[in-house]
């Protein structure tokens, strides 16, 4: 049995929408960070073939959780006949934006493929991945990375140490919507790589630059949920960001980041921040109402996934 497993969050440093295939799939291109916020995952081999959760999940159901059909998907691909029992312990929030269901899926293959004995390659593995979600190869090729296609085709990119305060709004956004909604721009511009990594930030020792680009998503959200246009209003009023560096959202939402060089200088802004709240939001009666930030998170980027060495290049 493999226990605690890392499954770490994403952010997208930016988020272009550069063109939609006949197929309906969004081209992107993107800048994924991973961050120490993590769920974590027990996984057990079964001798009787069976994919088991054994961890309630409001509001997802067992075979339609990501765990599930990522197991399901690399039993019919290897043909393996043993199965698998699989406990999650959830520390990122759904429909944030952070990858924490595709980034579980990415746990499970990785841990299996060990497990089971299956020999996949780190390749082999992100292809199956892909099938699961857009997201979901990202974490099994286990660097941060420059993305485009759909997301697959990555790019390994050296990013600065960096903390981040990771705010979460006190709304989810499911993501099929935002892509669907027809006032979602999908003509940007494509960038090339040194667009983004070639540019410095003077002063903190930053070699690529954390205010390039935008989220086209971004303004979709803002429009069909108010709470996350109040959280990030606050936000930026609060002038609480290093250099100037204003909050942005992560993937299709709801979260928003805002960079810092260390973690220290983060979680200073971070309880001033609560300070604030508790000033601005002072009305107990109604506070549950107006205060649009649930949670505030600070984390630090990371170099490589948890679970890079398992998996054979």
């Amino acid at each position: 049995m493999l226990y605690d497993l890392a499954a770490p969050a994403k952010l997208n440093l930016f988020l272009h929408v550069v063109g939609r295939r006949p197929d309906g799939y969004h081209l992107l291109q993107t800048v994924f960070r991973l961050i120490d916020l993590s769920d974590s995952l027990d996984v057990d081999t079964r001798r009787d073939g069976k994919i088991v959760r054994d961890t309630d999940m409001l509001g997802v159901a067992h075979d339609d959780d990501l765990v599930v059909r990522a197991a399901k998907a690399l039993q019919r691909h290897t043909g393996s006949k043993l199965g698998a029992q699989i406990r999650v312990r959830k520390r990122i929030p759904s429909g944030a934006g952070l990858g924490g269901g595709s980034s579980d899926a990415a746990t499970v293959l990785i841990a299996l493929n060990r497990l089971w004995q299956t020999g996949l390659s780190r390749q082999d593995l992100m292809q199956l991945g892909l099938s699961l979600g857009a997201d979901v190869p990202v974490f099994i090729f286990g660097q941060n990375a420059f993305a485009e296609g759909i997301g697959e085709k990555l790019t390994a990119l050296e990013l600065p140490e960096q903390a981040f305060l990771v705010v979460q709004p006190a709304q989810q956004v499911p993501t099929q919507g935002i892509f669907q909604d027809p006032d979602l721009t999908r003509n940007t511009d494509p960038v090339k790589i040194m667009d983004f990594s070639g540019r410095q930030i003077t002063g903190c020792g930053i070699t690529a630059d954390l205010e390039f680009g935008r989220n086209d998503l971004q303004p979709v959200v803002l429009k069909r949920y108010p709470v996350v246009q109040q959280a990030l209003d606050w936000l930026n009023k609060a002038e609480f960001s290093a250099g100037g560096f204003k909050a942005r959202m992560t993937g299709s939402g709801s979260c928003l980041f805002i960079s810092f060089p260390d973690a220290t200088l983060a979680e200073d802004a971070r309880q001033r921040m609560l300070a604030k709240i508790s000033t601005d939001f002072s009305d107990t009666a109604i506070a549950d109402t107006l205060n649009p930030i649930q949670s505030m998170t600070v984390c630090k980027g990371l170099n490589v996934h948890p679970l890079q060495d398992w998996v054979d290049s």
